[in-house]
């Protein structure tokens, strides 16, 4: 076991956000109009390590994943490289194209629809990932469920994620886990493995609930704090080693070994400070491992992440509103906090 690891690996989905302004979402058989089209990273890798990077410019960062051999590949590797991140163990591959969400913004509404092409990001398998060369103290893999090699069976370790995750922590490396959000029936199938094998766990109300079958929300529309605590102690019985860290809109929880369950609320943002959410999620994610990492006690975490999701909030792209870990630390000082 190495003793001296340092920095934090951030391993799995790296994707390409096509942002296009339209002027109306079609009628099967219509036609929309394109004002705009604007590039952005987008993926668990790209969001969660530049807002690292952002929070933190002195910290050793490693990208993990692999990308098409393509001018999106290109486009999302060198804005890693811009903040000083290691992207060497990023393959480019010339069999497939870069991962691309193609997002429909309508101009007045301002909602948006995702047409998803997994490309590059449906073949990246542990295989690609070269464990014995790792140095890092935390390695965080996502999105669980949006990762077909490593969403695949193993006979052993239930998913091909949770046999590379486990290949990692024998090496002496924390290990923690993110998850995408969608509709289905597959979260129990493909994230409980994972758990068996992770440190810590991060990851929304959505999510968590629909692994253990508990409603995150009561009838009225407010968040079940019951629910999300015994599904957060839930996941220490599928064998999360130290840490559960469950966001969502009201509040940041976290839940450790020792059984200390703290909530915090999220921060009360004036009107009109929202532009976005694209990302948020990623935000308080990259915030929470900056926070494990550098040892911050369990209401600093919450404290911290809430601060930088809110930083995100305030722009519409996924990056460009996080800031250093002094400067979102003000936010905190800046607004008051909701009620629960």
């Amino acid at each position: 076991m190495q003793t001296s690891r340092k920095g934090i690996a951030i391993a799995g989905n790296i994707i390409v956000d096509i942002v296009n302004i339209i002027d109306k979402y079609p009628d099967k058989n219509m036609l929309a109009n394109i004002s705009a089209s604007t590039p952005a990273v987008g993926g668990c890798v790209s969001n969660t390590i530049i807002d690292i990077a952002k929070i933190d410019p002195d910290m050793h960062l490693t990208a993990i994943g692999k990308v098409g051999n393509d001018d999106n590949g290109k486009f999302v590797v060198s804005q890693m490289e811009k903040y000083g991140i290691d992207t060497s163990c990023i393959i480019k591959d010339n069999s497939s194209q870069t991962a691309c969400t193609y997002v429909m913004s309508e101009k007045t509404s301002g909602e948006r629809t995702f047409f998803y092409a997994g490309g590059a990001n449906n073949s990246f398998t542990a295989e690609d990932v070269n464990i014995d060369a790792l140095d890092c103290k935390i390695f965080h893999a996502g999105y669980i469920l949006l990762l077909d090699g490593l969403d695949a069976p193993d006979a052993e370790y239930g998913t091909k994620m949770a046999k590379l995750l486990h290949d990692v922590a024998e090496k002496g490396i924390k290990t923690s886990i993110d998850v995408v959000s969608e509709d289905g029936d597959r979260f129990r199938e493909k994230v409980i493995p994972a758990l068996k094998q992770v440190d810590y766990a991060i990851m929304n109300e959505i999510e968590c609930c629909k692994v253990s079958g508990l409603e995150p929300r009561n009838p009225d529309g407010s968040i079940n704090t019951e629910n999300i605590k015994k599904t957060m102690e839930l996941f220490f019985e599928y064998g999360v080693r130290e840490k559960v860290i469950i966001h969502c809109a009201e509040a940041g929880y976290s839940l450790g070994k020792d059984g200390n369950f703290v909530a915090v609320p999220s921060l009360k943002l004036p009107k009109g400070y929202i532009k976005g959410s694209v990302g948020a999620g990623d935000a308080y994610c990259a915030a929470s491992l900056y926070g494990i990492y550098k040892g911050y006690d369990d209401t600093r975490i919450l404290e911290f992440a809430s601060a930088a999701a809110a930083c995100n909030l305030s722009v519409a792209d996924s990056i460009s509103g996080m800031r250093t870990k002094d400067e979102v630390m003000k936010l905190c000082e800046l607004y008051e906090r909701q009620t629960l």
